[in-house]
């Protein structure tokens, strides 16, 4: 039997595959999908893992789509329901999660191809997301383990792996993503909450806020219902602070 991991570059992914290796799993390949949007720390990550791998003997490859995000946010012509025809997809998130799709479509025709079990790190502690998995060929060895979203962070610290973000916020002029995110996507994923822009806006106004503009500036739509990225920095301007501000100082 082939053993595939889903690797994300996020914590629960990158706990799963370390420990995959730590308790020597059958582990033959590693396989990241990359759709060019993930934050630098995330990229950093994965060539980290990737290395460790390597010097186990284990296969790492990088799926991309042959057509890219841009093109299919921004480009790609699209029949709506209404009957009218437009240009991209836009935003990815809230009930039209195309990257999610592609994602989650290319990494299981290479499982499938190759006739492979594949470990896929959910936690513990997300039951509805494991519930939802039936696919016969995924393992969740996170869930065997009991490991909790909270543990597989703490297990990465552990392991001196970290999201750091630069910023002039800071004394150590980093941040780490995973103490201003709730969850480290893509950095242009609609599905971001308030006090997460918030939080983008506030630390990395100069990085990845200004690539949100770029972004909302090609689209009509706004990023959320509260409006456009454009409209959000004029809130956070004028003192806005969404409820689960709490983590900020």
């Amino acid at each position: 039997m082939y053993y595939i991991a889903s690797f994300s570059g996020g914590k629960d992914s990158t706990a799963m595959v370390l420990k995959l290796i730590q308790l020597n799993y059958p582990l033959d390949e590693i396989v990241f999908y990359d759709n060019g949007m993930e934050f630098k720390s995330t990229y950093n990550v994965v060539k980290y893992i990737f290395s460790v791998a390597k010097n186990h003997d284990i296969k790492c490859t990088t799926l991309t789509c042959p057509y890219g995000f841009l093109y299919k946010a921004f480009d790609k012509v699209v029949n709506h329901r209404d009957g009218t025809i437009g240009n991209g997809y836009s935003w990815c998130g809230g009930i039209c999660r195309w990257g999610t799709t592609d994602k989650l479509t290319y990494i299981d025709k290479y499982c499938q191809n190759k006739n492979a079990k594949c470990y896929v790190g959910i936690a513990f502690d997300e039951q509805k997301r494991l519930e939802k998995e039936r696919k016969a060929y995924k393992l969740f060895p996170m869930a065997d383990w009991k490991m909790s979203e909270t543990q597989a962070l703490q297990y990465c610290y552990e392991k001196g792996i970290n999201w750091n973000e630069p910023t002039n916020l800071t004394e150590s002029g980093y941040i780490d993503l995973y103490t201003i995110l709730d969850r480290v996507s893509c950095w242009c994923c609609a599905n971001k909450n308030l006090y997460e822009l918030r939080n983008i806006w506030f630390y990395l106004h100069d990085t990845y806020w200004q690539k949100l503009k770029e972004f909302q500036s090609k689209t009509d739509r706004p990023m959320k219902k509260k409006g456009s990225v454009f409209e959000l920095e004029k809130l956070f301007e004028n003192g806005y602070k969404p409820r689960h501000i709490l983590k900020l100082p």
